[in-house]
């Protein structure tokens, strides 16, 4: 651990604050800002890695064909790509797979174990999913196929699947302080790559560094919002590191030519660029696009799978804003309820592919947790996608409800589940009225912020000391900041849908900062900008994140405004 005990004093001030509001002793600051992977806890300390890693050492030897099976979300194509790369660096070519979300669904099913027989695969590895197919493990064993199933998600089933190995954080028989419960199933999957990297040097067997492997380590635990323990942290940031020199043709392809010449990319630009460009192909058809782009190393070919991505982007934002207009009027219809506790909405032409984006920004609406149906292939049953809100665990409350279920999963913020339609009036009874009696303030999205600050606090100083942080996730947030006595001097409205407004302080014109709203226009029970310039005379109550608007090579601090609230607090 670390021997210094007192956070770094040339920290903004700010920052300071915002350590004692959050509650963060000396050395949890420490913690939090370092760099030290020397310091981390030992990632191959899980059950069934050793025996993993040394089944693929022996198939290796063997001359035996390996696979590899992944969901066909950001984590499953990162985790796909990261022993991709890892087993090129052996010299070995193995098969990758990912299921279609409309056809085979979430999880690896028996079909799948077919299709590794027919080209001739021995041992399968699934990541990010396998933990409840355990038909699937007895179908494999049955027919011959050794199949590794490396997970994280919650160990739900009736029992542990009968694989050759299960390797998972969250397997109900890890001891429950583990650290390495909040390692997304690309960690798992680097923590695979570590320990046979580790049994082969003990047999004379060097390989190159794994660090450049890290890089899909963060984006795969960014967009999974894996939680941002110490941890998690210090791996996904050194993956950020690499990135703007970053060695794989796939990944470069997501940058800027500014971003290149930046000292690390930032969370933000992984979360709302990188990873919906790669979730974007699975949400609409098949996801191998992306998985292909992320293992090739042929310029010509990743120009040409991230056009495909950038497309398949476009399309899915549109259907995405059309579901979600219409599941808003469906909250909106009902919001006459005294206690709004949860959304539960469903219509059986919702695209599947956009319910799980639309659930969070219900979420993000409301304030309260959501779950958005559509129909599934299958005649006769439904899908959905669940999202939580404040603490409240929505895994728990749907293993109180898997009577209803024909399959769930997932974890603490979201899960999925499908169950046979004639359930759904039901299902929505019973989930509202065990949502209803736990608190409010553990089921709800709090407008809350982290600390005060001045107009004159905010500096290039503020915004640098915050990139030290990077990166942000849940449990590690990006502070929200409130500043009182702001006037608006102007502001503008930008594609008929942000606001750009230029603020001041009530008692100082001189002082000014650019602020920015994406999206506010049409905001359900928001003030317009109209009403919120005419009812500023008491001034304004700014809440917003910080950060560096580049364009066109100039940086610029912009507030990211969520917030504006007429008067005096």
């Amino acid at each position: 651990m670390q021997t210094q005990t007192a956070p770094p004093q040339d920290l903004h001030a700010v920052l300071v604050r915002l350590f004692k509001k959050r509650g963060l002793a000396p050395t949890d600051v420490q913690d939090m800002l370092s760099w030290n992977l020397k310091d981390l806890p030992e990632l191959t300390n899980m059950i069934d890695l050793q025996k993993a890693s040394e089944r693929l050492i022996r198939a290796v030897k063997d001359g035996e064909k390996i696979g590899v099976f992944g969901d066909y979300d950001v984590d499953g194509t990162t985790s796909c790509a990261l022993l991709w790369h890892f087993f090129k660096m052996l010299d070995i070519e193995i098969e990758v797979y990912q299921p279609s979300r409309f056809v085979e669904g979430y999880g690896i099913h028996p079909s799948s174990i077919d299709q590794a027989l027919t080209d001739g695969v021995k041992v399968l590895m699934s990541v990010d999913c396998g933990i409840s197919n355990t038909a699937t493990a007895d179908y494999a064993t049955e027919k011959g196929v050794d199949l590794i199933i490396t997970d994280h998600h919650r160990d739900a089933a009736p029992h542990i699947p009968r694989a050759y190995a299960v390797v998972n954080p969250n397997r109900r028989d890890e001891p429950e302080n583990s650290p390495l419960k909040a390692l997304a199933g690309v960690g798992v999957a680097f923590a695979l790559a570590l320990q046979i990297k580790n049994d082969l040097a003990l047999r004379g067997q060097e390989i190159p560094s794994l660090y450049p492997l890290l890089q899909f380590v963060a984006i795969g635990t960014i967009s999974d919002l894996a939680r941002m323990t110490p941890l998690n942290l210090r791996l996904t940031r050194h993956g950020l590191k690499q990135m703007p020199s970053t060695v794989y043709a796939g990944i470069r392809a997501f940058l800027a030519p500014e971003e290149m010449k930046s000292a690390m990319i930032s969370s933000e630009r992984i979360a709302f660029h990188v990873g919906p460009h790669i979730n974007s192909k699975g949400r609409l058809d098949h996801p191998d696009r992306a998985l292909r782009l992320l293992i090739s190393d042929d310029q010509q070919m990743t120009r040409e799978h991230f056009t495909h991505l950038e497309v398949a982007n476009r399309d899915r934002r549109l259907i995405q804003k059309e579901v979600f207009d219409e599941a808003k009027l469906e909250v909106i219809k009902d919001i006459s309820r005294e206690d709004l506790a949860i959304n539960i909405v469903y219509r059986p032409h919702w695209h599947e592919g956009v319910i799980g984006i639309v659930a969070s920004k219900l979420v993000e609406t409301f304030d309260v947790p959501a779950i958005v149906f559509t129909d599934a292939e299958e005649q006769g049953v439904i899908k959905a996608s669940c999202r939580t809100a404040g603490e409240l665990n929505i895994f728990e409350l749907l293993e109180s409800c898997k009577d209803h279920f024909i399959k769930f999963g997932g974890h603490k913020a979201a899960a999925g589940l499908s169950m046979r339609k004639e359930n759904f009036h039901a299902f929505r009874k019973q989930m509202s009225q065990l949502v209803s009696v736990i608190p409010a303030p553990l089921r709800t999205k709090g407008k809350s912020f982290d600390v005060e600050i001045g107009i004159e606090e905010i500096n290039a100083q503020l915004v640098r000391d915050l990139e030290k942080l990077e990166p942000f996730g849940p449990g590690h947030e990006r502070p929200v900041f409130r500043m009182k006595n702001a006037v608006i001097q102007s502001y503008r409205i930008l594609k008929d849908a942000h606001v750009r407004w230029t603020f001041a302080g009530v008692g100082d014109k001189k002082v000014t900062v650019q602020g920015m709203s994406f999206n506010y226009l049409g905001k359900w029970n928001e003030p317009t900008p109209e009403e919120i310039f005419e009812q500023q005379k008491a001034g304004l109550i700014v809440e917003f994140t910080l950060g560096i608007n580049r364009f066109q090579g100039n940086e610029t601090i912009q507030l990211m405004v969520s917030r504006l609230i007429p008067g005096q607090i």
